[in-house]
């Protein structure tokens, strides 16, 4: 958008805690220049026993900072803002403040929310269709569906819910995108919208019917704040947290309630 960016994201601890040292070192070294011992470890000379261990306490930073959202959104935020000051002429600070985080706490929540990003462009009436809409992950998709392909650089669509299901979004990239379109075909119109059944059954598996879904993909920041996700979902999710009340409960019950 022009003046605001949105990115759903898939934190995988797991994945980054299995990595091995020179694979935590390898990516790291993706973005910044690392440390003298780092560089020397790379490179594969040999290191002392000393050095190894201070490398050791390195690299456990290092882990955790890469699949930390905040060294994340650090990294995009300062890209975007040095490049944005650079075609402007201009310099001193670019973003209005922090940025903002909801956990999706279920796939409800996780597919609201991307169709919700997806069709920002046509909300906003800078694009008409999804396939047009420039810099959003739909676009992306739709591209790639053309050759029977899914983006490499996203999560991947891997069908439907099924025993021994590779990781993923278990859902059909080709349901998904058909979805999109007719939403965004509904918000379009500027009017109480209506998704024939042949174009949701995500929907269906979601248990979420046409007028649930327009209202998360139209009103998905207006309703909740820290979380999103059904209301047995944010009850598990504020006492994980110690919150005393999250914000979003009543809607969930309302909009989440089959979920």
């Amino acid at each position: 958008m022009s003046n605001h960016t949105h990115v759903v994201l898939c934190v995988d601890k797991d994945m980054a805690d299995g990595w091995s040292m020179k694979e935590v070192v390898r990516r790291w070294h993706q973005l910044y220049q690392g440390t003298l011992l780092s560089q020397k470890y790379q490179r594969g000379d040999t290191l002392s026993k000393g050095e190894l261990i201070s490398l050791e306490e390195t690299v456990t930073i290092y882990r955790q900072r890469l699949y930390d959202i905040s060294w994340l959104m650090r990294n995009l935020n300062e890209h975007i803002a040095r490049v944005a000051n650079k075609e402007d002429g201009c310099t001193g600070r670019f973003w209005e403040g922090r940025f903002k985080s909801q956990a999706l706490l279920d796939e409800s929540a996780v597919l609201a929310c991307m169709a919700y990003v997806d069709l920002n462009p046509i909300r906003a009436k800078m694009e008409t269709t999804p396939e047009t809409s420039k810099h959003t992950s739909i676009q992306h998709r739709i591209q790639a569906l053309i050759k029977g392909e899914q983006p490499k650089n996203l999560m991947r669509f891997v069908g439907n819910h099924k025993q021994d299901i590779p990781k993923g979004i278990a859902y059909s990239l080709i349901d998904y995108c058909e979805l999109v379109d007719c939403t965004g075909r509904c918000i379009r119109e500027d009017k109480a919208g209506y998704i024939e059944q042949h174009h949701s059954p995500i929907l269906a598996r979601l248990g979420l019917d046409s007028e649930q879904w327009l209202t998360l993909t139209t009103e998905f920041e207006q309703h909740f704040s820290t979380a999103v996700g059904s209301e047995h979902m944010l009850q598990q999710f504020k006492q994980h947290t110690d919150h005393r009340r999250i914000r979003g409960m009543a809607k969930a019950r309302v909009l989440l309630q089959h979920a």
